[in-house]
């Protein structure tokens, strides 16, 4: 494993963790127990929505994939 750099944040509950590895960026954050709803990348921007609330935050630049899983959104971005 390359360098490993975490740092977490706080907002409403919500935990959210970003680590570097092998050419790529990992950015987790745990919505809650049995959350629902939907996560897609566009344009360096993911966005979370649940229920009648929306979440957007930037991504960085590279190939992103975006899933929502039990509660956790987990968006993984590739350099190219």
């Amino acid at each position: 494993m390359n360098e490993f750099q975490e740092r977490s944040a706080r907002r409403e509950n919500v935990v959210g963790t970003r680590y570097e590895e092998d050419g790529s960026t990992v950015l987790v954050a745990d919505l809650g127990p049995d959350v629902e709803g939907s996560v897609d990348v566009v344009d360096g921007t993911a966005m979370v929505v649940v229920g009648d609330d929306q979440y957007e935050f930037d991504v960085p630049d590279g190939r992103a994939t975006a899933r929502l899983n039990n509660g956790v959104v987990t968006v993984e971005v590739t350099r190219e």
